[in-house]
């Protein structure tokens, strides 16, 4: 059973099209039998129905760490077009190379040139697995920062310097180059 998740005339983000929207219709698919509709299902005025999964609500606060949290950043095998596996015994995954995948769909995210690959095959492998765990680190790092903040003198100071370098890390994350939020940047 689904329940609406979103109002008519709220303002949410449309991730598969990258822009933001106001909902003009809620659209319940019911079921015969059933007293909550199965789905619902959204119109955005921008030609087809999405379904809650696609659309993030628009909030006043930041909302970075609840867009952290919800992608799925993975490594992926793709195949490798210029070396099989016989050709590639020394990679470690011989016959193919990393992408990391930041959509569900598998859409989306980061790979490299296969001259690349093949020149540190490892180097590449460890840049995939931090790239892919960065959303994670991401999260500890705003939770450490903000346990120090809300009581500095209940920690260490070797920890109060993490938080603060935690602090900075995620100021370079956030801000654009106009030093403003990337949600404004979208927009």
């Amino acid at each position: 059973m689904a329940k609406a998740n979103f109002h008519k005339n709220q303002r949410v983000y449309v991730k598969p099209v990258g822009t933001w929207a106001i909902i003009e219709k809620v659209l319940p698919q019911w079921v015969k039998g059933l007293d909550e509709p199965l789905k619902i299902l959204y119109d955005v005025g921008l030609g087809r129905e999405f379904a809650t999964s696609e659309l993030l609500a628009e909030r006043s606060n930041d909302n970075s760490e609840e867009l952290a949290s919800l992608d799925n950043w993975r490594v992926m095998r793709e195949p490798n077009r210029w070396k099989d596996e016989n050709q590639a015994t020394d990679h470690p995954f011989p016959g193919t190379f990393p992408r990391v995948v930041t959509d569900e769909k598998d859409w989306g995210g980061w790979r490299v040139p296969s001259a690349e690959y093949d020149r540190d095959p490892l180097k590449i492998e460890f840049q995939a697995r931090i790239i892919a765990a960065s959303p994670q680190m991401m999260k500890v790092a705003k939770i450490l920062t903000r346990m120090v903040s809300q009581a500095p003198d209940d920690f260490p100071p070797d920890v109060v310097q993490l938080a603060k370098q935690s602090r900075m890390l995620l100021r370079q994350i956030y801000e654009t180059q106009q030093g403003e939020s990337p949600q404004a940047a979208a927009e």
